[in-house]
């Protein structure tokens, strides 16, 4: 969901890299956990603001720039948002096995590069695919009982060769 930065200020504010588009996971009240190397701790958003491309944010019971310091390089974790069904996320991307729209297997989907045009899929084989040509194959998907399954339906060339 995000990983602090590092202390901003004095007065407990932390620089919050934010790896959601749902910035209202930072919104005053939301409940985060915070997982550090010695641990995890509960934290509640009392204020934050965009600041550079980041967020500035300001945790009740972290009075001080001391308390703030202690949270960075923690990782923010806040539970999973459900009910989004046209959503995709990397860990049911990676793994998928991604074919084309004669049902032939392409390769399997090992990460997935950030890119503001759309996110690639990259693929063991070697191609990068945007993923705005990607659907799920039907009956397959996020929370299916079978791996799920892409199909990839773009421009002569897209997955390495002329088909």
């Amino acid at each position: 969901m995000g990983r602090i930065d590092r202390a901003h200020g004095l007065a407990g504010e932390v620089i919050v890299r934010l790896l959601s588009n749902h910035h209202d996971r930072l919104a005053p009240g939301a409940r985060l956990v915070a997982a550090t190397s010695t641990g995890e701790c509960q934290l509640e958003v009392e204020a934050s603001r965009p600041h550079q491309g980041r967020h500035l944010v300001r945790f009740a019971d972290v009075p001080d720039r001391s308390g703030a310091e202690g949270l960075a390089g923690a990782t923010l974790l806040a539970e999973a948002i459900t009910g989004d069904p046209a959503g995709y996320w990397v860990h049911d991307l990676v793994g998928a096995e991604v074919v084309d729209t004669t049902g032939v297997v392409r390769g399997v989907v090992v990460a997935v590069v950030a890119n503001p045009a759309s996110d690639l899929l990259e693929l063991d084989s070697g191609p990068l695919v945007p993923l705005r040509f990607a659907t799920w194959e039907a009956g397959a998907g996020p929370g299916e009982a079978r791996p799920p399954r892409l199909v990839v339906d773009g421009p002569p060339g897209l997955l390495g060769d002329d088909g």
